[in-house]
């Protein structure tokens, strides 16, 4: 079949609950995706940046390929061989002392929602169905009843009520707004360090390091969702390290598999998630043989491919191309590593026009927030391939 007729199967029998492009990927590797007719693409979305290890890796396939001859699946009922060994080498990595996995982005922040609640009543002795998280305005968290219910999107709640009592949300960035926020049924504050569904929005510097500051006077955790800014995205292991501070629980996913199963995990150290009990939370799949092997893989490409380090230095290299850009459509370039967004002015008629424009010329990308495009490719990228993209990006832009 060709792309045609596949798109008319999605249109035809799928919910229509994206609007992607018109994109048939048949096949990828590395940085390279291949529609059905052959015709290549440059990835600059990395799966939201699960693919940070690049497509089809092929240390992290054969790692998939190998478990999936011995065991797959064994629940949490019993042990398995793989899970102790991921868990170890999650914490030495990251410096927690524990770590409960999950599938999705949102099984974890529903888990760290859920863990902060407990430590608000069990440790810091707030009274029982009165505990408060704050959350930022313009966040992106996931799309589960709960985390909608602290959505700042008219979109994302619209017709889902009634929602998750318990939430308050405060302006990203502003360090007063929050402070006034806390009282003493505070449990938690939850941010991303960066807002990348929000359109790349960078916090004030010393913003983190306040909020660390003010969760640890007022006895509130401060939690850090790094689905989409850790594991190397923004030239650090996590975003929130750029400010040398360390969060009482940090929420991952995405490209702890490299985009090839879905594993997430909830890091904390043993006062907050000790705190579980058998029967007090789980998943069927969290922790599953088939993902941790890829898990484990996917993490030491991450470290022994030193795509950190390759992530600050591309990254500043695809910025500073990026902001000498001559073009009339352009407000504004920010990011860090190799998150960047584009910002456009409101009169250059929204960024899907442009993403389209890229799209003809070989360019995969994804508007956000009408007017923003965000670039995220794979760390394996080099920086002739960087060159190569940003000759149809002027093309378009100016």
């Amino acid at each position: 079949m060709n792309s045609k007729e596949l798109i008319a199967l999605e249109d035809r029998y799928g919910a229509h609950n994206y609007h992607p492009l018109d994109v048939i990927i048949d096949r990828a590797e590395g940085v390279w995706v291949y529609d059905i007719e052959g015709k290549r693409y440059l990835d600059c979305l990395s799966a939201y940046s699960a693919v940070n290890q690049g497509h089809c890796h092929p240390r992290i396939i054969r790692a998939l390929k190998e478990q999936a001859d011995m065991v797959t699946l064994t629940s949490r009922a019993f042990r398995n061989s793989r899970l102790g060994l991921f868990e170890k080498e999650l914490c030495e990595l990251t410096g927690y002392e524990m770590v409960l996995p999950m599938n999705s982005g949102a099984e974890a922040v529903e888990t760290a929602l859920k863990v902060a609640r407990r430590w608000g009543y069990q440790t810091k002795g707030v009274p029982a169905g009165q505990a408060e998280i704050i959350a930022c305005n313009g966040n992106f968290h996931g799309r589960t009843i709960t985390i909608v219910s602290f959505s700042s999107d008219e979109q994302y709640r619209k017709d889902y009520g009634p929602f998750t009592p318990g939430f308050k949300v405060v302006e990203f960035g502003d360090i007063e707004a929050l402070g006034a926020a806390v009282t003493p049924n505070t449990v938690a504050v939850i941010l991303e360090p960066i807002q990348g569904e929000g359109g790349v929005v960078i916090p004030p510097d010393g913003y983190l390091k306040g909020v660390a500051s003010l969760c640890r006077e007022q006895e509130v955790l401060f939690m850090v969702d790094e689905i989409q800014t850790g594991l190397g995205r923004t030239g650090r292991l996590f975003a929130h390290q750029h400010e040398d501070v360390r969060a009482d629980v940090a929420i991952i996913g995405k490209a702890l598999s490299g985009g090839v199963y879905p594993v997430s995990a909830v890091l904390s150290d043993r006062e907050v998630l000790g705190l579980f009990r058998p029967g007090d939370h789980g998943s069927t799949f969290g922790g599953n043989p088939l993902g941790v092997a890829v898990a484990r893989e996917a993490l030491r490409v991450l470290v022994e491919e030193d795509l950190f380090e390759r992530a600050a230095t591309l990254g500043a290299y695809l910025m500073g191309r990026l902001q000498r850009l001559e073009s009339p459509h352009i407000k504004e370039v920010r990011g860090r590593g190799l998150l960047v967004g584009i910002e456009l002015f409101s009169e250059s008629g929204g960024a899907r026009r442009f993403c389209e424009e890229l799209q003809e010329r070989g360019i995969l990308c994804k508007e956000t927030h009408t007017h923003i495009i965000r670039l995220s490719p794979p760390l394996v990228i080099t920086k002739e391939e960087i060159d190569w993209a940003m000759v149809q990006i002027a093309s378009v832009l100016e």
